[in-house]
């Protein structure tokens, strides 16, 4: 598997809300986990996938140290994080309750030097089996020629700040196989107001849409067959929302290719991603498949579960 974007060190305080102006706050926990796309990768990479990363980290201290946690990574190439000298890296500070959350960034824009680099085909990748881009850009003209290759292109879309959603996204959904936004995202991109419409009309100009609503779990529509499928969320103790729909989309990319129902590989998708919130952090909470396994076999989820125990097994 294949992940590009932007790597942000995501400093994450846990049961604080945002102080009022001229006030202090203090949280309940904290940890420095490496955030944005790296959660994905991080994810895919504990559920036994070989994964490489394609990002761009700056020299300062924040940008090795969250390189120090990538490299630990089994399953986790991350030759391909480039070093911007005298470049601080993106940083997120989110304040964390069980089931929201509230961010502050700092991100420098890259030079266009830099930009181009990211539209540049990385050299020696080989084969490529599914590979994840962010469409707030067009999609890179070397991930159309992976596609036509046989990789199967997941796409994904952040929070628009301008409040615009703009349709030219919808446009670039031409270029991917599977579009997985969160229930407003959905709804603002398709000026909708429910998530099952969002869904269906996301289905016009991709094959597969998978909407995620977070505690109400997914909505997926398969375009070819014109069905609509639904699954629950798996319930658990939250601690912090961050970075589960990351984890989502990377368990869903890691069982993409597996001969199973799309609601197995929703339901699958969305066990990882509620085991993701029990702890700090998103990378830093991704589960591995033991855990996975010992979930289902202690708390006894409703539903067969007995496909996660059998996929760990041809690990």
């Amino acid at each position: 598997m294949l992940f590009s974007g932007i790597v942000y060190c995501d400093l994450v305080f846990s049961g604080v809300a945002v102080p009022e102006a001229g006030t202090e706050v203090f949280a309940k926990a904290f940890s420095v986990t490496p955030g944005g796309v790296a959660n994905r990768a991080v994810a895919g990479a504990r559920l036994g996938a070989s994964t490489a990363l394609l990002a761009e980290l700056g020299d300062d201290v924040l940008g090795a140290h969250i390189r120090s946690l990538l490299e630990i990574e089994a399953n986790l190439d991350v030759s391909r994080v480039r070093t911007l000298p005298g470049r601080q890296s993106p940083v997120t500070v989110a304040l964390t309750g069980a089931h929201d959350r509230s961010f502050i960034t700092y991100e420098e824009s890259l030079t266009d030097a830099e930009c181009q680099r990211r539209k540049t085909p990385p050299a020696g990748l080989g084969a490529v089996g599914v590979v994840h881009v962010e469409l707030a850009e067009p999609v890179p003209g070397w991930v159309a020629e992976l596609r036509a290759g046989g990789t199967t292109v997941v796409g994904g879309v952040g929070w628009d700040s301008t409040g615009s959603w703009s349709s030219e996204v919808l446009d670039r959904l031409d270029g991917v196989d599977v579009f997985v936004p969160n229930d407003l995202e959905a709804m603002r991109y398709t000026r909708t107001d429910d998530a099952h419409l969002a869904a269906r009309a996301l289905g016009e100009h991709t094959p597969l849409a998978v909407v995620t609503r977070g505690p109400r779990g997914v909505v997926a529509y398969d375009a070819g067959s014109g069905t609509m499928v639904e699954t629950a969320a798996v319930a658990v103790p939250a601690v912090d929302p961050t970075g589960a729909g990351d984890v989502f989309v990377a368990a869903l990319m890691v069982v993409l290719g597996r001969d199973w129902p799309l609601e197995q590989k929703l339901r699958f998708a969305g066990l990882s991603a509620s085991l993701s919130v029990m702890s700090l952090g998103g990378a830093a909470s991704a589960p591995v498949p033991e855990a996975l396994v010992r979930f289902v076999e202690e708390q006894r989820p409703e539903g067969d579960w007995t496909f996660v125990s059998e996929w760990a097994a041809s690990l």
